[in-house]
């Protein structure tokens, strides 16, 4: 298969597919609009004039600050074109996160997408030297009194329409090169400042090579659900790779209404974080449990089955008993498809999940209902997948056999090492960051540690930066304790507390609805969700499941104190970052007072 440059694959596939639907959008209402492979090259290149028009030259650095809509890819195809950089932003960004940005990449020109992304924009230009012009999305965004420099992307598309402009943008478009930088992705600063990934196009075409020789199982036919931020690498580069695979893509804008919108379009295929997958599994296993007689018996005969079927017979390969194939059969066309049509993923082939641990008990339940869950491990420096899962042979426990052409070695305190034609070229405007994160030998450190297996796929520990080391010397992995106790359905969020501390404690983020329908089960009587959370039988009762959760650590591993919370952990508030990974060092600082308190003799 030939891969194309990000420059020229639009055009490419237009050539070969003019009429296929290569986007499903709703950039204007609620409804969903089809844009074919060739009104998608229409609409790039006089977005790639209307750039060149403008001044943008090769090696410019573009900033994008929106939620997804088709418009986003068109400015990426676009910029691409004049051999420009896309610096993609966070919609959730705060103008200190903008202004850092800005600052860092130097970047003049912005694309927005609504209200919010324009304000904060705006404020950061009025005090930037660097930022020149905002170009809109949403024609129904309000520019401010003062504003004479914005301007829509309707109207902004329309001001390259000449010949000059074409000419210059089909040269350029001849000096296309894989070495080419494509993107600066700032990783979310967990720790320290962020820092400014460069990858490559030839980076992304390597990307989806490897791809091609794992996920055999891929067609044209497919349709993608594109829902996580197209500024999340994991997102990028698979909605790239469904691209360039002719494969249909639906995307979402509003993250709120995934759950409607999955059942409106009814995917093959979706990327996501494991917190999509944690909510599916407390829904069906809530389901389960308030079911009674035959019923219950029938779903859980049939997770029985399906987890004989899936993992113990068609994952090894080996055929399954008679009996067994006419059950599962049975309970794929009832059971399985009534779970999976309610989510909206009945057509599915099969869900990439990564970004963050996936309990080993959920990845086990959802393939036993049928739910294929292709788990893999990637960062932004490595343009995601570094392994993912086979679609046979795999093994629950680990995050996949290492990608094709990639070469994976545990180093110093059990760190994973990375290397290949998928790895970054360094973080940008840091030449001593990018020093420091490679081995003399040009190995990548990712900063988790893990063990490779025989069949050389990987089992994650840890971060490594997030062990902690309790006052009597011994280490806790709180990702580790934190997926597991995640499981319970009354737990929405968990950040677990240890580091040089006597024991280990938690503080609890429960699913408040769940909790206040308990509640009104036992008569428990209050006026707000702080009383609730105060409450001491509501206290013991998490506790007390929490308990159950744990046989399997160790006593110095397990959580002896919680507080509950009345107000979960947010992007908004600084506790997530824009990935939804936990900011320990400002969760530790803000809640300093009742993780002491929990300390107390």
């Amino acid at each position: 298969m030939t891969y194309y440059h990000l420059g020229e694959l639009v055009h490419k596939q237009a050539h070969k597919n003019k009429n296929k639907i290569a986007i499903k959008h709703q950039d204007t209402g609620d409804n969903w609009s089809d844009l074919s492979w060739g009104a998608l090259s229409e609409k790039v290149m006089k977005a790639a004039q209307a750039m060149a028009e403008l001044g943008v030259n090769p090696n410019d650095n573009i900033g994008i600050y929106s939620q997804n809509m088709s418009k986003y890819l068109i400015t990426d195809f676009a910029a691409y074109a004049n051999k420009a950089v896309m610096v993609p932003m966070y919609a959730t960004s705060s103008p200190n996160q903008i202004k850092y940005i800005v600052k860092d990449a130097s970047i003049y020109l912005i694309f927005v997408g609504e209200q919010f992304q324009y304000n904060n924009a705006y404020k950061v230009q009025k005090e930037s030297s660097k930022l020149k012009k905002l170009i809109i999305f949403d024609r129904n965004v309000i520019l401010n009194t003062e504003d004479k420099t914005s301007i829509y992307f309707d109207d902004f598309i329309t001001t390259g329409d000449n010949s000059e402009s074409l000419a210059l943008v089909q040269a350029r478009m001849r000096q296309l090169k894989s070495t080419d930088l494509a993107t600066i992705i700032y990783t979310s600063g967990t720790t320290g400042e962020p820092k400014g990934v460069m990858l490559n196009h030839s980076n992304y075409l390597k990307a989806y090579e490897i791809h091609d020789i794992r996920l055999t199982q891929l067609t044209d036919k497919e349709i993608s659900m594109c829902f996580l931020p197209l500024t999340h690498i994991f997102e990028k580069a698979w909605t790239y790779y469904c691209l360039t695979k002719s494969i249909t893509v639906a995307i979402n804008k509003d993250p709120a209404k995934i759950r409607r919108k999955i059942k409106e379009i009814r995917p093959t295929l979706m990327s996501n974080v494991p917190r999509f997958w944690e909510k599916v599994y407390d829904g069906v296993k809530e389901t389960i449990d308030r079911s009674h007689g035959l019923v219950k018996w029938l779903f859980n005969d049939a997770v029985k089955t399906g987890r004989r079927h899936n993992l113990e017979f068609v994952n090894e390969g080996i055929k399954a008993p008679l009996g067994n194939r006419i059950k599962f059969n049975l309970y794929k066309h009832s059971v399985y498809h009534l779970i999976k049509r309610e989510v909206g993923i009945d057509r599915g082939n099969f869900f990439p999940v990564a970004g963050a641990p996936l309990s080993d008990n959920i990845n086990e339940f959802l393939q036993s209902i049928d739910v294929h869950i292709i788990y893999g491990y990637g960062l932004t420096e490595t343009t995601a997948t570094v392994s993912c899962f086979t679609a046979t042979g795999f093994k629950i426990g680990t995050v996949g056999k290492v990608m094709p052409d990639t070469i994976v070695k545990i180093g110093e305190n059990n760190e994973i090492l990375v290397k290949g034609d998928t790895v970054m070229s360094g973080y940008y405007n840091k030449p001593e960051a990018t020093k420091e994160v490679f081995t003399e030998d040009g190995f990548f450190r990712t900063g988790d540690a893990g063990e490779i297996t025989d069949d050389n796929e990987i089992i994650m520990t840890e971060r490594i930066k997030d062990l902690y080391k309790t006052s009597n010397g011994k280490y806790i992995a709180p990702q580790m304790i934190e997926t597991r106790v995640g499981e319970d359905r009354y737990i929405d969020q968990i950040a677990v507390i240890g580091d040089s501390k006597k024991f280990v404690s938690a503080l609890i983020v429960p699913e408040y609805k769940m909790l206040e329908e308990y509640a009104a089960s036992q008569g428990i009587i209050y006026n707000n969700i702080q009383e609730l959370m105060n409450n001491n039988q509501i206290h013991d009762f998490i506790f007390g499941r929490i308990e159950l959760l744990q046989s399997q650590f160790t006593n110095y591993e397990k959580i002896k104190k919680i507080a509950l919370l009345p107000k979960s952990f947010s992007v908004e508030s600084g506790e997530l970052t824009n990935t939804l990974k936990m900011r320990r060092k400002i969760i530790l600082e803000k809640y300093a007072d009742i993780i002491d308190n929990m300390y107390k003799d």
